[in-house]
């Protein structure tokens, strides 16, 4: 499958989760607009997680000051996609990139839950982008993990991380609370 990562350079203020964000610069934005077939894949610039890619469609988009940035797609079950975008103002950049599956994990699994927070909270373990805190908080949701120690480390789009060590036993459920 084509995965898309479509940039838009435009200036004006950004509209991310539905909430108004300061322009990132004093002069010389644009915007970014992802169209990733794999929605559940973080969207990074720069190093900073601003959400799962499924949330940069038609209707939302990301401030992004113009010049040079590190654009990098992570979802745990593909290899990672990195680039250099130039963002030029009121001109469109678009990257289209074919992400690689990695093989699947192979039993035996527990289940790692993520409590609280907002639901587009990052969740990384052991430093790794594993995705959203929206994916792993219910009954029927949890990240599956192999049995071990990891460090668990949530990081919301605004205010405090939150990092913790985990044991994760096979066939049981660990829940990390995360401060709203």
């Amino acid at each position: 499958m084509q995965k898309t990562l479509l940039l838009h350079a435009v200036v004006g203020s950004a509209l991310l989760f539905g909430c108004a964000f300061p322009l990132m610069a004093q002069q010389g934005n644009g915007y970014l607009k992802a169209k990733v077939n794999t929605g559940r894949a973080g969207v990074f610039i720069d190093g900073k997680y601003v959400g799962p890619a499924a949330n940069f469609g038609a209707a939302r988009k990301y401030t992004v000051a113009v010049g040079e940035h590190e654009v990098k797609l992570i979802e745990p079950r593909f290899e990672e996609f990195v680039t250099k975008v130039q963002i030029t103002e009121g001109k469109t950049s678009v990257i289209s990139q074919s992400l690689t599956a990695l093989p699947p994990a192979k039993p035996p699994f527990g289940r790692l839950r993520v409590e609280g927070g907002n639901k587009f909270t990052a969740v990384f373990v052991n430093g790794r982008f594993m995705g959203h805190a929206g994916e792993f908080n219910n009954t029927m949701q949890g990240l599956l993990l192999n049995p071990g120690e990891y460090t668990v480390r949530t990081v919301p789009l605004s205010g405090a991380e939150h990092e913790e060590k985990v044991t994760i036993v096979a066939d049981k459920v660990t829940a990390v609370q995360v401060k709203p």
